[in-house]
């Protein structure tokens, strides 16, 4: 329930911090929505519009205050082909149907999801964007003249030093405006902002894609709105998790999945591109002192602000000072102690984490890498599992009956393992298998219990089970065929 003290906190906790937080994002989104826009082949207003759009958007209809959501190098990648084969109103048009998948995933409740990712892959995920955020930075950084470099070291300075001088002002912004007034009133021959592209001069229009709406529209805007969505809503997830760490807050994922799916069918309308969390940003709001909604929706407004009234302004900043900017984010979002952590942590965590790592930054898709790291953790885990299974046995003085004593995790992964335990040769009249101190996970199970109480029936042998526990009796009582009519015949199919 929404009421006045929790739109106080979430809104008005530290207003000062959060305005400036957010004039300093304002400035470094301009440079990257204008890259986004190139990457994905339109114009920049079409970035610059979804960044403005979704930021205030979100800020209203988010469920974690304080993070940055705006155009996504993640997501341009993805609409590049449609954009070439069809134009830009499809681009639209299937970032409003990004925005109705990412609504229904909320209400579906896919949030859940992120309990199987693990520490690993999360860290693997901080690491892998904070040297992709280097990366980007490389086109400003070579075959450009001994000034830049000067330049972005002189940023990289003041953002490092100005703090011990005072907090009151971000360090970053302080960075930002000091190299603009001197490269400006120097006469520095830089690259500016306003060399990467035309800047917009008018509101967005508020219009719906200028494209037929017929079924043939569909397949075509279908595969990429539900990759867009799913990648959206994965980036999102992922530094939602971040910035809850960051701040030792909480937030609700599933709240802002739908708000991501709002936000974008909004874009969609104002001509703008499907965008997302964007991590980098998120980290210069938190660190510049930014922690509530108020951060976000000044980022958004302030960007139009910023284009619209103080647009000959912006484009003389030079791009060496937002280079210094994300350079610093850069270095602040990598997880240096996992560096150290490789040496003290299980050798699974590490491949998990490095592959994690690898495979984003060669494949510069932030889904793939999740996607590989979650996959060996599972992996890992099965086996890991599977290793604490045992079994014991004992045979009787009269050598005519055996008990079986199994400890551990019965599933899949070690079911032929819980088979191979039986000698089904040995002559005996009577065979107990005590599972007092095992659990039976899924049907693999089930069918190897069913497997071996079968397999000794056919050598005459009295099979009695003994121990199963309440979940592991409902579950055998479901789906077990050993004590049903027909149960020899039936086993080969089960």
């Amino acid at each position: 329930m929404i009421t006045f003290a929790s739109l106080k906190r979430e809104w008005l906790a530290n207003p000062r911090g959060d305005i400036l937080a957010g004039i300093v994002v304002a400035l470094a989104l301009i440079p990257e929505a204008i890259g986004f826009s190139i990457i994905a082949g339109v114009d920049p207003r079409v970035g610059l519009y979804a960044s403005f759009s979704i930021a205030v958007i979100i800020s209203l209809v988010g469920g974690r205050p304080g993070m940055i959501s705006a155009a996504t190098a993640a997501i341009a990648v993805l609409i590049l082909p449609l954009v070439r084969d069809y134009g830009v109103e499809y681009l639209f048009a299937a970032t409003i149907l990004m925005g109705v998948l990412q609504a229904i995933a909320g209400f579906l409740r896919l949030n859940l999801l992120m309990q199987y990712v693990s520490r690993s892959v999360i860290t693997g995920f901080v690491n892998a964007l904070a040297i992709l955020i280097f990366m980007a930075q490389l086109p400003e950084l070579t075959g450009v003249p001994l000034l830049t470099y000067i330049l972005v070291a002189a940023g990289l300075a003041v953002i490092y030093l100005f703090p011990r001088l005072t907090r009151a002002v971000p360090s970053p912004l302080v960075a930002i405006v000091l190299l603009t007034v001197v490269a400006f009133y120097a006469g520095f021959d830089v690259r500016t902002v306003g060399d990467m592209g035309e800047l917009p001069t008018a509101f967005p229009s508020f219009w719906p894609p200028d494209v037929p709406f017929t079924l043939e529209t569909l397949k075509i805007i279908f595969p990429y709105s539900l990759t867009m969505a799913a990648v959206g809503l994965l980036e999102s997830m992922m530094t939602a998790q971040i910035v809850d760490d960051l701040t030792d807050t909480p937030s609700d994922k599933q709240r802002e999945m739908k708000g991501q799916g709002i936000a974008n069918f909004v874009t969609g309308f104002f001509g703008g591109m499907g965008g997302c969390a964007m991590i980098g940003q998120s980290v210069i709001n938190v660190k510049s002192g930014g922690s509530t909604r108020l951060s976000t929706f000044v980022s958004g407004v302030f960007l139009l602000f910023l284009l619209l009234v103080l647009g000959p302004v912006v484009a003389i900043i030079p791009m060496a000072a937002l280079v210094a900017v994300m350079i610093m984010v850069s270095i602040g979002t990598f997880s240096w102690r996992s560096i150290r952590d490789i040496r003290h942590h299980p050798w699974q965590s590490s491949v998990v984490m490095l592959a994690t790592v690898l495979i984003t930054v060669w494949t510069h898709d932030l889904a793939q890498g999740v996607l590989a790291g979650v996959i060996l953790s599972g992996l890992f885990f099965a086996s890991k599992v599977k290793r604490l299974f045992t079994v014991a046995t004992d045979l009787s003085a009269d050598g005519r009956s055996r008990t079986y004593r199994i400890a551990g995790q019965v599933f899949f992964a070690s079911s032929e393992r819980f088979v191979d335990a039986f000698d089904f040769k040995e002559v005996l009249d009577r065979v107990v298998i005590d599972v007092s101190q095992a659990h039976f996970w899924d049907i693999s199970a089930v069918g190897t219990l069913d497997k071996a109480i079968l397999k000794f029936r056919r050598e005459g042998i009295e099979v009695e089970v003994i121990g199963l526990n309440e979940a592991s009796a409902s579950m055998v009582d479901r789906f077990a065929i050993h004590d049903k009519p027909g149960a020899e015949a039936a086993l080969g199919g089960h």
